[in-house]
């Protein structure tokens, strides 16, 4: 048994330790959730070394540098205050999505106009245009933490894949028949996973540009689909009211989430893969164990619909946004909501943590994005100026710089 190499991932507070082991490529997480600003590191380090064989004295110098990075992010102030950097006349027809490549010096932009556009995040400049689909460019993705890679996913049922460096389209994948509305790069960027109307998400090799695996299960269209941090399971979030986990390795459906009674709308994993948050058109948002599928708990509270969730980065937190125009906090441990988030004049469609959990962004129909605080749910900003509701919006790694794209064929960076 071999380390390969040691992954620091600055939030959450964790270490992804890579090693081989019968050949094969393993990975186990180690969270580091009780990391603070003035934790003794070394004595901290040595004490996880004494329960983790593969750390050992010859990578200890290694680790005790990569947790103090960590430490002097958790250092870093708190709440930063964002004022608007540039407008973007981005695309000619309203925008879909929204996203950040790791570093956050680039983003991407999709829209109706059947494009996706490359930019310069500190200039703000275009730096080119991926063209080739024939209908809406709705899905769209870097290859984080890599970045070189762009997939972009269209109502005309396929989905291409695309150097960042270039703007060379390498594969057009082809196989759904009805519009791929969600995708997804695993985290090793191998395989790229795409979710269709057609009640099926595909698993495509990016290196062969072949179809890998079709997973068949559901009897309605799939909306959500999202990997766990380690890559060897999927959830598909449908129409059908369920979400099934799914063997990457093999496309086996491992389990369906049985128990939302009405339209799914957004699932995602929590950072060491233990657990499983829903969001539905029911108005609740339910937790599962991601290993037996069972159902933990419910989260209630919202009137109408909730549209989207998430978990900070260490998974100690759930935000829900909710057509209601509130956003709430949940505590994933307690199971109990610790703060509401009321201010907007309309439905909530998109909410996010930044990295550092202590801050969370939403987006609303009523043109503006808002900042809170996620311990006690008070305002910190208002984020003003979209002609039209705000439908995606994004941090970049730093947390430092917010992206918002409207209906108003605009988008906005913020520092």
């Amino acid at each position: 048994m071999g380390l390969r190499r040691l992954l620091l991932r600055y939030f959450p507070p964790g270490i992804i330790l890579e090693y081989v082991e019968g050949g094969e490529s393993k990975t186990r997480s180690i969270d580091l959730l009780d990391l603070k600003p003035d934790t003794d590191v070394p004595a901290l380090v040595e004490e996880i070394q004494k329960g983790e064989p593969l750390i050992t004295d010859s990578c200890l110098e290694h680790v005790v540098h990569l947790v103090q990075r960590l430490q002097d992010k958790l250092g870093e102030k708190q709440n930063h205050k964002f004022s608007l950097f540039k407008v973007l006349r981005t695309h000619i027809l309203p925008l879909t999505n929204v996203a950040f490549n790791k570093s956050g010096s680039r983003f991407i932009t999709g829209s109706y106009d059947r494009t996706c556009k490359l930019w310069d995040t500190v200039s703000g400049e275009e730096l080119r245009s991926l063209e080739g689909h024939r209908n809406v460019v709705y899905a769209i993705a870097f290859n984080n933490p890599y970045g070189d890679k762009i997939a972009t996913g269209s109502f005309d049922k396929t989905c291409k894949l695309w150097s960042t460096e270039t703007g060379k389209c390498y594969h057009t994948f082809r196989g759904h028949s009805a519009e791929i509305v969600c995708l997804s790069f695993n985290p090793q960027s191998t395989l790229l996973a795409t979710g269709s109307m057609d009640t099926t998400a595909k698993l495509w090799d990016l290196e062969k540009g072949e179809e890998v695996a079709t997973l068949s299960g559901h009897s309605a269209e799939i909306i959500a689909l999202s990997f766990n941090t380690t890559g060897d399971r999927i959830i598909t979030g449908s129409f059908d009211h369920t979400v099934a986990v799914w063997d990457v390795g093999t496309g086996r459906l491992l389990h369906t989430l049985i128990g939302h009674r009405g339209e799914i709308s957004s699932a995602q994993f929590n950072w060491d893969c233990s657990l499983i948050v829903t969001g539905s058109m029911d108005k609740t948002c339910m937790l599962w164990n991601a290993v037996t599928g069972t159902h933990i708990a419910t989260l209630a509270g919202h009137r109408k619909e909730v549209l989207d969730v998430c978990f900070d980065y260490a998974g100690q937190r759930i935000a829900t946004a909710s057509a209601d125009g509130s956003a709430r906090v949940y505590n994933a441990e307690t199971k109990q909501c610790i703060a509401k988030l009321e201010g907007h004049e309309d439905e909530i469609s998109k909410v996010c943590f930044n990295p550092k959990g202590n801050c969370i962004l939403t987006a609303s129909s009523d043109k503006t994005a808002r900042l809170w605080d996620a311990a006690t749910g008070r305002c910190l900003q208002i984020l003003e100026g979209h002609a039209d509701e705000i439908f995606s919006c994004a941090f970049n790694y730093k947390g430092d710089t917010i992206i918002t794209g409207s209906k108003d064929n605009s988008c906005r960076i913020w520092h």
